[in-house]
């Protein structure tokens, strides 16, 4: 089966992660994010995905927009594609409903995209149900279960469409940005896209828990990890309300949305960027980074806590890596998963590792 894909880049898209900005949408949060030194992201995971469709032996035809919005990505991973839509100089969300409608004039079978929720919503809004719809992760939270599992994944996500053409509804989940870098989580379900019938190559939506035996299970596992800090080695504590258990019991105020770091029973960091934990590591410091799982997705890095970037890891090291989750929340994690950007660094995590889910209590768990 021949594919037509109409596909689209959001070129800021996930440029305010390793800022800690927590995302790009809102007025002044681009230039915001450029001024803190962000770079683009969206375009190299474009065209690592794109790669992994050259892999396959696929009849492929491509329509897209000019420039950064998709003809730039697709010559530089080398596909030819028909440009059917010419933004303005400055692009936005507007610029990418007004492509899709053009692109539904020529009749793809599948519209493939790069960015975050924001621009899942975008696509959503302009495509409705006409056509199925993936996302190369690329933004800051994703938590909409439309993104392929990483930019990699694309490849096998498509041969599988190619093969089945089946689809299914999955969910476009959006979070208020505001609220979001004030440390408050307000995500609500947009609605719902085709996309592939693909549970293996396709993130699920995020898992949320409020019950109170999850709660105590994350006080427990925080009263373990601050118990047995090190002293004169910082803890570098990624996004989460279990990592937030940790700096409760030491009586400090994390920030729950952002990554913070703790030395000798202090906060030297808040609400962290990559530089600033580079400038931190740069001093000698030892470290230990200590991140959880989003809820079903798995993903341990690359979502939401980009400011733990792949130079971070690499200069801590997989060794120094402490996962926490709850029970709870791992009944509905068969797996975990890294997409740090960085696919070299990501295999380094293969294999299996020991989480902790209570007071001298581990768990083994694989990752994928």
């Amino acid at each position: 089966m021949s594919v037509k894909i109409a596909f689209i880049v959001n070129p800021v898209a996930g440029m305010g992660g390793s800022v800690g900005l927590k995302g790009t949408d809102g007025e002044g949060t681009v230039e915001e994010a450029l001024a803190r030194g962000a770079t683009p992201v969206s375009p190299d995971r474009a065209i690592e995905a794109l790669r992994s469709l050259l892999k396959k032996a696929l009849e492929l035809e491509f329509i897209t927009c000019s420039g950064e919005m998709g003809e730039a990505e697709l010559k530089a991973a080398g596909i030819e594609g028909k440009v059917v839509f010419r933004p303005g100089h400055k692009t936005d969300a507007q610029d990418t409903k007004l492509a899709i409608e053009e692109f539904l004039r020529h009749r793809p079978d599948l519209l493939v995209f790069a960015g975050g929720d924001g621009t899942a919503r975008d696509v959503l809004e302009a495509v409705g149900s006409a056509v199925p719809m993936v996302g190369i992760p690329a933004g800051v939270k994703m938590h909409s279960a439309v993104f392929a599992m990483t930019p990699e994944s694309l490849g096998d996500l498509v041969e599988s469409f190619a093969t089945t053409g089946l689809t299914r509804d999955s969910e476009v989940m959006d979070v208020d940005e505001d609220s979001f870098r004030r440390g408050v989580l307000e995500a609500r379900l947009h609605g719902y896209a085709r996309v592939p019938d693909d549970v293996v190559n396709l993130q699920s939506s995020k898992a949320v828990y409020h019950s109170g035996s999850a709660d105590e299970e994350a006080a427990e596992i925080g009263q373990y990890i601050a118990e047995t800090m090190a002293p004169g080695t910082a803890y570098i504590l990624g996004p989460g309300s279990t990592t937030s258990a940790i700096t409760k019991h030491l009586g400090l105020e994390k920030t729950l949305l952002g990554v913070d770091v703790v030395l000798d029973g202090s906060l030297v960091l808040r609400d962290a960027t990559e530089s600033q934990l580079l400038e931190l590591l740069g001093r000698s410091t030892k470290a230990i980074v200590v991140v959880t799982p989003i809820g079903s997705q798995g993903f341990i890095f690359g979502r939401g806590n980009q400011q733990i970037s792949a130079r971070v890891l690499r200069i801590v090291g997989p060794a120094n890596v402490c996962v926490v989750a709850t029970p709870t929340k791992l009944r509905d994690t068969p797996v975990l998963r890294v997409d740090s950007g960085d696919s070299g660094l990501d295999a380094s995590f293969k294999g299996s590792i020991k989480v902790v889910i209570g007071y001298k209590r581990r768990k083994l768990m694989m990752v994928a």
